[in-house]
């Protein structure tokens, strides 16, 4: 008989019958508190919804303590910058756009979209012009959002990059949301996928038993199968649209997968009997402060249109109403994690469901501890190192 081992939160590692086996720390020792962990910066991340960032205009972004200014030019590309300017550090974000190029408001310093100085205004002729510029991060644009990649520049052609095929397809239609949630990120990750939590959603769902079908694990993923059963009770009418149920409101189950494929999560839900979704989730959840304790959501519902055109556009402001309620008992339920954690100062959790203890492990080992110089030091991240005139760097920005 081979003998049990220790696993994350201490739970043995081979688990209960019908479930995978707990993945080992390697590390031995104490687990770390996972709401300690960073998220890894070398993946792409939204940090702003697109139609907030105008046409020559600026918008202020954050990526866990780095503030980001992010502008669109005359061309229509978004840019994103360091939010301060090299000469005095007034945020970037306060400037104005000309063209491609974003000009600080206090001095008139101009950027172009890498980060190089183009102009000083005042510089009298011969005198050479200061050899850093600041820091510009790789930016893409897709499904209606900005993202950066706030990482390692190298590796950012290679990151994976979300993979929608359903965003703007013709057969669906997209709810998109962001929202700031005071809570570190990892807690919405657990929230989705421990569907165990229906509990908390009777006043728009009625009764739902929850039955888990089975789940895999992997060094990166963490997919959860689960049955919805409805067991009466009053439902939103709104949910039963967004299921495909029907102006009818029938009650039947649904099939709903949920999988954190690090960072991102995604949901989908089949209604029995059918073989297609009803709608998709994507969410991606971007710390925005250094200590990670606040994120923001950003979502995107893929809902298959039905066969009656219009039905759905009639049925957008009940979905939409429905979606909205169901995260506001959410967010009070995860915002209510994160203040026990402060007023603890650790993590006092006595989780029981094998689901989570292995989505803690995955996010754990594929996170950044948060360095004790992280931790209250007015925002700062990252390592810092002297620059040549004796101020302190960041290592990691460009020159």
């Amino acid at each position: 008989m081979t003998e049990a081992l220790p696993g994350t939160d201490g739970y043995s590692a081979d688990g209960p019958a019908g479930f995978p086996p707990r993945p080992v720390d390697e590390r031995g020792g104490a687990v770390a508190d996972l709401r300690r962990i960073g998220i890894d910066p070398d993946y792409w991340y939204p940090v702003a919804v697109s139609r907030a960032v105008r046409k020559e205009r600026t918008f202020a972004a954050v990526f866990a303590g780095e503030r980001i200014a992010l502008y669109r030019g005359r061309s229509g590309s978004v840019h994103a910058l360091e939010d301060r300017c090299a000469h005095r550090q007034v945020p970037l974000s306060l400037g104005v756009v000309e063209g491609d190029v974003l000009r600080c408001c206090y001095h008139a310093w101009a950027y172009r979209g890498n980060g190089r100085i183009s102009q000083i205004p005042y510089l009298p002729k011969g005198c050479e012009r200061p050899p850093r510029g600041v820091r510009s991060y790789p930016v893409r644009e897709a499904f209606g959002l900005v993202f950066v990649f706030p990482g390692d520049p190298e590796k950012a052609e290679s990151a994976p990059f979300p993979v929608l095929p359903e965003f703007g397809a013709a057969t669906h239609r997209t709810m998109t949301f962001s929202r700031t949630v005071n809570c570190h990120y990892s807690f919405m990750h657990e929230n989705l996928l421990d569907m165990n939590h229906q509990f908390l959603h009777r006043s728009v769902l009625g009764r739902i038993q929850p039955k888990l079908l089975g789940y895999e694990t992997g060094p990166q993923f963490v997919e959860a199968r689960y049955l919805f059963v409805p067991a009466g009770g009053r439902k939103d009418r709104g949910a039963g649209l967004l299921s495909a149920e029907g102006l009818g409101g029938q009650q039947t189950p649904d099939e709903i997968t949920i999988r954190t494929q690090y960072p991102y999560q995604t949901l989908q839900a089949v209604p029995d009997g059918a073989e297609l979704p009803s709608f998709s989730l994507w969410a991606a959840y971007v710390p925005e402060d250094a200590e990670q304790r606040v994120n923001h959501a950003y979502g995107l519902l893929m809902i298959a249109k039905p066969p009656v055109p219009g039905v759905l556009q009639l049925a957008w402001p009940l979905i939409r109403r429905f979606t909205e309620r169901v995260f506001a008992q959410d967010r009070m339920a995860v915002e209510a994690e994160q203040r026990a954690w402060d007023e603890q100062g650790e993590d006092r959790n006595h989780e029981v469901f094998p689901l989570i203890l292995d989505v803690r492990h995955m996010l754990r080992t594929n996170g950044v501890p948060l360095g004790a110089e992280t931790v209250g030091d007015g925002g700062q991240q990252g390592c810092a190192r002297p620059d040549t005139d004796g101020h302190e760097k960041d290592a990691r920005s460009a020159n």
